[in-house]
């Protein structure tokens, strides 16, 4: 059994002022996809200044979409009863999700705006995104989200605030999944001409593969529960649709021409 790190959440205090590590990981995501994009940018006919633009636009999503998908699909309740709570994006509860569309609308206006293909964007985009699941995940690990179910692993840890028995450290698995091992794959098939969708149809199968397993040793919300069959929960429900879409358009790709530009 290992023992849960005492991190504080607070990374920098200065009187009132205070930086979370929650939001630093978010910094750390954009940073990471600004550097990215920019390593690959003229392959799609981009500047380094659209890349800045794309990411501006991208922040957008991920944070209106994140934290509004949150409030719908886990939060309602908590939002009805303190309106002022959906801003406190600090204090955790973003969605996936929600983020993921917002993140979809901002790329087709983009891709509109600067006469792309949706896809053709949008597979330029997948791999730039897993840096920052990953850090998101580390960041609702310090700050005790996401805690897991009971397991006699070795690597298991007692979770603040729910005694003694030791639990899968869920968000670290997703972490590793979600992040490493997601932009691993999706660096690697992007470096070469792909069929136009490809990429962004294994983006999509395998976060949502991922995600799905995961939650088979992390405890649904407390306020939700199990919402069938009594293993069945909202965030399994809300991927399946991701792992559907993403065999689809991997299906559709191979109808497709290769898009040299990617």
């Amino acid at each position: 059994m290992l023992n849960y790190p005492d991190i504080d959440p607070v990374a920098i205090s200065l009187g009132p002022f205070q930086v979370h590590w929650y939001g630093l990981m978010y910094v750390v995501g954009f940073v990471a996809a600004w550097w990215l994009g920019r390593r690959r940018a003229a392959r799609i006919g981009l500047t380094h200044d659209d890349i800045g633009d794309l990411l501006f636009y991208a922040a957008l999503g991920v944070v209106l979409g994140g934290r509004l998908g949150y409030a719908l699909f886990y939060g309602m309740g908590q939002w009805l009863a303190d309106p002022l709570w959906i801003f406190r994006v600090w204090d955790g509860g973003m969605s996936f999700h929600g983020g993921l569309v917002g993140v979809l609308l901002a790329s087709w206006w983009f891709a509109r705006k600067k006469g792309l293909a949706f896809f053709t964007l949008t597979d330029f985009v997948a791999p730039l995104v897993p840096i920052g699941l990953g850090a998101g995940r580390i960041g609702n690990f310090i700050n005790r989200e996401l805690p897991g179910r009971v397991t006699e692993l070795p690597w298991g840890m007692p979770f603040p605030g729910m005694g003694p028995a030791p639990r899968h450290p869920s968000a670290l698995y997703e972490a590793l999944l979600e992040g490493a091992v997601l932009f691993a794959v999706l660096w690697f098939v992007s470096a070469k001409p792909r069929a136009r969708g490809l990429v962004s149809g294994l983006f999509l199968l395998l976060y949502g593969v991922f995600r799905f397993a995961v939650e088979f040793v992390r405890l649904p919300d407390a306020h939700l529960g199990f919402i069938a069959f009594g293993w069945v929960t909202m965030g399994m429900l809300l991927t399946l649709p991701m792992i559907v879409a993403g065999l689809a358009l991997i299906a559709w790709s191979r109808r497709q021409p290769v898009d040299a530009r990617i």
